[in-house]
């Protein structure tokens, strides 16, 4: 195979004439290296976008479809000095162990190295030695520290050597000038016979620096949670049942949708699909959010990426290769760490102008001192360290850092974000409109008075439901397990009638049923409900069906209403369905039988009025409200036109992820601005101190380093948030 076919394995399709490909890129430290990447790119003949995501150390790269070869991006990046290969979970975790691996190399020599240089510098500090002694002394100081520096310094001089090749800054640029200066300065001190020597300055600088980027690279590997990796669910291969009724382990490339496939206890489903035969408990938590086992039975539908657990089921395919629920969420947790947000943005243009600026600043601190009268080698020891202490890293992680951390966390609860701008406009929400149907309510309908029918008329029913194509009666044949009659006779738009010992059994409409005025009443008792009717003999029994609250509903809209937000219902049902819910959530400010412009003109009326709303809702007519309204969020069950229209999708059956989800999004709003202000404290703070001569090299490594680790560390504060139902 070759490597553009390799490559072609890795392009997806994300719209129409587009291609898409996810690379992981080597050597991604600050917002110069973003910016380099993003610039070089989008300059390639029909690239539409680059978005570097410096936490995952990731970009992902859209061009016209047949505009060019897959492997010309790889070799583009090759160019612009970024070795780059195409992302794969399962060699993603073994390329960030590589990268651990080669800095902790570098650190353990330069450790070693300064170990040795600082028992050396110690006699030399004491003042008791000899000029040649302490010349000597210098010359095997220098013999540790030149090697040693070559080594550790790799990871720091290969960086601003690509970026100086391309034209461009980085934040190791500076680095690795304050590093090699120190040098310079010490041998030259060293020649000249004088007292000091910088040698172990520059050993244990190049140590912190190192030690600070370790902490960075495994606190960066914590932000990016399992959520980030859910490929790393899908199984290669699936146990497809042939005519002859065996099961063959097949390539999940190649199982068709109507296939029959083969699911044995413990095993994971690799497939979407309905089941056909068998019954089990799934543990569907890591896609779905439920924590429950959900019971998996003939007509159910399961998911890829869940776990069959105690029965053998066999699944009839919908999607499998592609298109799965887990694709899905996988895609949608890609593009919301790879978005970037208003204060992302700010804070690339912030850290893009640090380089020039730290240059300059370093240059004129060395001319100020000479000029009010400082020897040189001292002046150029305060320059060094004006060009070490000040650094863009902080200001650069400062916003993508919560990003990621805060997407894992919304994944936990069942949150997947559609947009990097989400978590803004959800942090300025007051005002919360839900659609009622599939929203309010659960997607799948139950027999709201099954408890008061009579087993056998439930299974004679369900035996005639069994029959029907009708979704109605679908539930009434699911709740009975029955099967149907072979003489059932369906009467299109009335029902299904068969004989069962000679008695004639209908189930569909009252007219149908020939159901009286008395027996047609009681279907007044259920105002939210469809009522369909069941007659054997002479007997007659209603079947009320509707769509139950979700389990949380009342718990979640009372817990929002008390936090302040304004909450309302607009639907396209029936009145009397849309009262019997507000009523029952205790919501006061609710309109029914709404079109989808109704909708979008209340959603304008609250606008003018300066409310900020959050939509949630998941039918085909919310899908234009969803992209009129502030913010908005769809369940994983809505049509794909909504899906595409909000701003986030959550899982699962209970409403608690939109609580979460304004929950954390209010926090990460905080620990955003609070990371920016920490960014331009710090810089406020150290530049003056280093201009002024007040810090040495050493500490400006450790001020550096630990600037980047306090922003991670608090951004780190974004897994958990307050003031949410769990």
């Amino acid at each position: 195979m070759s490597v553009e076919q390799d490559f072609s394995v890795f392009v997806r399709h994300p719209a129409r004439g587009v291609a898409a490909m996810d690379l992981v890129v080597e050597g991604v430290h600050c917002g110069g290296c973003m910016t380099t990447i993003e610039k070089g790119l989008k300059a390639h003949r029909g690239v539409r976008s680059a978005r570097v995501n410096l936490a995952s150390k990731r970009v992902t790269v859209e061009w016209d479809e047949g505009a060019m070869k897959p492997g010309s991006i790889v070799e583009r990046l090759d160019e612009l000095g970024f070795p780059a290969w195409p992302f794969a979970p399962e060699a993603a975790g073994g390329a960030e162990a590589n990268e651990e691996r080669r800095l902790l190399r570098a650190l353990g020599v330069a450790a070693f190295a300064m170990m040795n240089i600082m028992l050396l510098s110690v006699s030399v500090w004491s003042g008791d030695l000899s000029p040649a002694t302490r010349d000597m002394f210098h010359w095997i100081s220098a013999l540790i520290a030149l090697p040693a520096v070559a080594i550790a310094g790799r990871p720091f001089f290969d960086s601003a050597l690509r970026a100086i090749r391309q034209g461009a800054f980085n934040m190791d640029v500076p680095i690795s000038l304050g590093v090699l200066l120190a040098l310079v300065l010490s041998v030259a001190q060293t020649l000249q016979h004088q007292q000091e020597a910088y040698f172990d300055s520059a050993v244990m600088l190049l140590m912190f620096l190192l030690a600070g980027r370790v902490l960075d690279q495994r606190m960066r590997r914590r932000t990016r949670d399992v959520a980030t990796n859910l490929a790393a669910m899908r199984s290669e291969t699936a146990l497809r049942i042939l005519d002859c009724g065996d099961a063959v382990e097949t390539p999940i490339a190649a199982i068709k949708p109507g296939d029959l496939v083969l699911v044995r206890p413990g095993e994971r489903i690799t497939v979407d699909g309905l089941v056909e035969t068998g019954r089990s408990d799934i543990d569907q938590s890591l896609v779905t959010g439920e924590t429950a086992l959900g019971e998996a039975a003939p007509g159910r539908a399961v998911f890829a990426g869940t776990m069959n657990m105690t029965g053998a089921l066999r699944i009839r395919v919908d999607k499998a290769a592609s298109g799965t629920l887990l694709d899905e969420v996988n895609h949608l947790l890609a593009r919301a760490v790879e978005q970037r947000s208003r204060w992302v943005r700010l804070a690339d243009r912030a850290a893009r102008l640090y380089a020039p600026v730290v240059h300059v600043t370093a240059l004129a601190t060395f001319v100020g001192w000479l000029l009010a009268g400082l020897a040189w080698q001292p002046a150029l020891v305060i320059a060094i360290t004006v060009l070490i202490i000040t650094c863009p890293c902080a200001l650069g992680l400062a916003v993508p850092a919560v990003q990621v951390v805060c997407a894992s966390a919304m994944f936990k609860r069942g949150v997947l974000l559609n947009s990097g701008e989400a978590l803004e406009r959800l942090a300025g929400v007051d005002t919360i409109i839900f659609d009622k149907t599939g929203t309010l309510t659960l997607p799948k309908a139950e027999i709201a008075n099954l408890a008061q029918i009579d087993p056998r008329d439930l299974a004679h029913a369900g035996a005639l439901a069994a029959a029907s194509n009708h979704p109605l009666a679908r539930v009434i044949a699911l709740a009975s397990g029955a099967r149907a009659p072979s003489d059932a006779r369906e009467a299109p738009g009335q029902g299904v009638e068969a004989r069962v010992d000679g008695d004639c059994m209908r189930l569909g409409s009252a007219s149908f049923c020939e159901a009286s005025d008395d027996q047609r009443a009681g279907a007044a008792l259920w105002p939210d409900a469809s009522v369909i009717y069941f007659r054997h003999g002479e007997r007659v029994v209603s079947f009320a069906i509707r769509q139950a609250l979700r389990p949380d509903a009342r718990e979640i809209v009372a817990g929002l209403a008390a936090r302040g937000f304004a909450i309302e219902i607009l639907s396209g049902d029936r009145v009397e369905a849309v009262a019997a819910v507000a009523r029952e959530l205790s919501i006061a400010t609710y309109a029914a039988g709404l079109k989808p412009a109704d909708k979008i003109a209340r959603l304008e009326q609250l606008k003018a009025k300066g409310h900020r709303v959050l939509m949630v809702g998941d039918g085909l007519n919310d899908a234009p409200a969803l992209a009129a309204a502030h913010v908005s969020l769809s369940p994983i069950s809505a049509s794909h036109l909504a899906q595409a229209h909000a701003d986030a999708v959550f899982l699962g059956e209970r409403l608690a992820p939109v609580a979460a989800a304004l929950a954390l999004a209010g926090k990460a709003r905080r620990l955003m601005l609070q990371n920016l202000w920490l960014s331009v404290a710090y810089n406020a703070i150290a530049v003056p101190i280093a201009i002024s001569g007040h810090a040495t090299p050493l500490v400006a490594a450790l001020a550096m380093s630990g600037s980047s680790i306090l922003v991670t560390l608090n951004a780190l504060r974004a897994r958990h948030a307050r003031g949410f139902a769990p």
